[in-house]
């Protein structure tokens, strides 16, 4: 978990020891102002929007505004969608501090971490199909696999690995950013990463996001399927419904398919951005490769909370929360709840990679928002203030 404390859907920087980090955790540090690029105007709608719906677009706007303008963000997204499915995008900042481009508008951006999600559902769909057990142990899929100080795969189960409950390490914090960047690591090589450190609890004993749950419970996947995780990914969820703006990068492939803004990233926290588009993503892999746009996540996470994606029991599962973190957020398998400004809460994950941070999900009320920054936060007033542009744009 990074020193902001950040709800932890990072890759969480180490504490001590030689400073090295991946989707990276950026720690608490105070940065200049900039502005960058002229701010843009929000996009038409197709039909014209009730006055509270206006407000509330407006107030995404300004939103957005204030992370170019005051947080120094160089480009900043939205799209937000209300139940009956009529949605708008936004824009601010410019989509290449080089050129001066203009942002695309529902641009591609890596999503991190909402990758999780994605594996998620995956896993739970084999669950319905009486293929994988959410109390079955690691072993009994991946046979002594799983072995460390204090690990053990045949007392973490399933669902310890979709709740962040098993104990497991974080390989996450011993990789460095431009180690990284050029280089392709197979799932194993992860694995064999974080199995070189101790636990960090028993399992069951206590909630901490580990990305090695996901790279484990990504390779269930491909030991029950006999596929690769992507493709049971395109198959299951993205060509299911329709997400034709998302994908899974393919082994060596660094840049973006679609129009997109260029990505930033400031490694130390403190230091200048850098432009980090293009990388080798694999060292997220099931815990955090794919790419896509907002529009898409908001129709991801509107299927997966309406049961177009998975059945109600293990919909209810996936819901099932503990706490993480002191701020309200709580962890289901795969999901999390945080609460809103205007009562009740929304569903989502969000993610963070060098150059690349998103948020957002849908309320019970079906509405759904997601805010992309080409920029991770370095301090908590901008990480705020992303939170804040969704809760403006779920609650008005």
């Amino acid at each position: 978990m990074s020193a902001r404390t950040r709800q932890s859907l990072r890759f969480p920087a180490r504490q001590g020891g030689r400073r090295r980090r991946a989707w990276p955790a950026a720690a608490a540090v105070a940065i200049g102002v900039m502005t960058l690029g002229v701010l843009a105007p929000p996009a038409a709608s197709d039909s014209a929007a009730p006055p509270a719906a206006a407000a509330r677009q407006d107030a995404v706007q300004r939103a957005l505004n204030t992370l170019v303008r005051d947080d120094g963000m160089p480009a900043a997204l939205a799209s937000v969608q209300d139940r009956n499915g009529r949605a708008r995008t936004y824009t601010a900042g410019v989509g290449d501090l080089t050129t001066g481009a203009k942002v695309p508008r529902d641009g591609q951006v890596r999503i991190g971490s909402n990758t999780k999600t994605f594996t998620a559902v995956v896993v739970l769909q084999l669950v319905a199909e009486r293929r994988v057990s959410l109390d079955a142990f690691v072993d009994t899929y991946l046979p002594g696999l799983v072995r460390g100080k204090g690990i053990d795969g045949g007392r973490i189960t399933v669902r310890q690995l979709l709740q962040h409950t098993s104990g497991l390490p974080d390989y996450g914090m011993h990789l460095d950013d431009d180690e990284i960047r050029n280089r392709y690591f197979e799932p194993r090589e992860l694995l064999d990463l974080a199995l070189e450190h101790p636990a960090t609890a028993a399992p069951g004993k206590k909630w901490g996001y580990s990305n090695t749950n996901y790279v484990l419970a990504g390779l269930i996947v491909q030991k029950v399927t006999g596929r690769p995780l992507a493709e049971e990914m395109d198959r299951r969820i993205i060509k299911r419904i329709g997400l034709r703006h998302t994908y899974f990068p393919a082994p060596g492939e660094m840049t973006i398919r679609g129009p997109h803004p260029r990505g930033y990233h400031r490694s130390p926290a403190d230091g200048p951005l850098r432009d980090f588009t293009e990388m080798d993503p694999s060292a997220g892999w099931a815990a955090g490769q794919l790419i896509s746009t907002n529009s898409d996540l908001n129709r991801f996470f509107t299927a997966l909370l309406a049961g177009r994606l998975l059945p109600s029991a293990q919909l209810a599962e996936m819901r099932t929360t503990v706490p993480a973190g002191t701020s309200g957020l709580r962890y289901g398998l795969g999901l999390t709840s945080r609460p809103l400004s205007c009562g009740g809460v929304y569903w989502g994950h969000g993610g963070d990679i060098a150059g690349y941070e998103t948020r957002g999900g849908v309320t019970e009320g079906g509405r759904a928002a997601n805010v992309a920054v080409t920029s991770i936060p370095t301090d908590e007033a901008a990480a705020r203030h992303v939170n804040d542009a969704v809760d403006r744009a779920l609650c008005g």
